[in-house]
């Protein structure tokens, strides 16, 4: 991604930002990330076996502060149109995505449960905001949302991918972890992450192996 020149008063865009936020993450700064129910599937990568609970986001690490402050900036025009649709929940989600960009996860959360009162059934949000849950450190709220996704799209692959992660990470439910990665693959056979699905399960039934001896 090439670097954006900063502007002359200095103001970052949220491109800027986000630029900044790939370079750490090209050096290595953050821990992983989980997969967005509204991006495609591949997009992420797992959390390492080594961590049991998120690992700082870039945002808490370097630029948390130009973050949020080109996040708000950014976020004027959608505040806006809820000034005279409140409720929308097409802007309300638009709004969530934004802070969930920029690793404002409980802004995020806040705008996608008020989404959600709109479309309760809306499984791609759903998802993103169960992810914001884990990534504000709240595994038992986002396992909640994960269950709620699949209650309603029992195969829903990337909802399937986090709460697999969540349970393994948060839980130390390999077998749960298991199945939810084999139910995937069973029924999403042109998932994109598939290899990176596979690695996984080798990975834990290894770990387990080696705990069984």
């Amino acid at each position: 991604m090439p670097h954006a020149n900063p502007r002359p008063n200095n103001r970052w865009t949220l491109y800027q930002a986000m630029t900044l936020v790939g370079a750490c993450l090209v050096a290595g700064v953050c821990g992983g990330w989980l997969l967005r129910g509204t991006h495609t599937p591949g997009a992420g990568v797992t959390l390492p076996a080594s961590e049991a609970a998120p690992s700082p986001s870039p945002s808490q690490t370097l630029g948390a502060s130009q973050l949020k402050t080109a996040a708000d900036t950014q976020a004027g025009p959608l505040l806006q149109k809820l000034q005279t649709d409140p409720d929308n929940p097409d802007v309300l989600t638009s709004l969530g995505n934004l802070y969930y960009d920029a690793q404002q996860y409980s802004a995020a959360v806040d705008d996608y449960s008020r989404a959600l009162e709109s479309r309760p059934s809306d499984v791609a949000v759903r998802t993103d905001m169960a992810t914001a849950c884990w990534y504000m450190g709240d595994a038992d709220r986002a396992l909640a949302e994960f269950n709620r996704v699949l209650g309603d799209q029992p195969n829903y692959p990337n909802a399937l991918f986090n709460r697999g992660v969540v349970r393994w990470q948060s839980k130390g439910d390999a077998a749960g972890a298991l199945a939810d990665w084999e139910l995937l693959l069973a029924t999403n056979p042109d998932y994109q992450a598939r290899d990176q699905v596979q690695r996984l399960i080798a990975q834990v039934r290894d770990s387990a192996g080696q705990a069984a001896r």
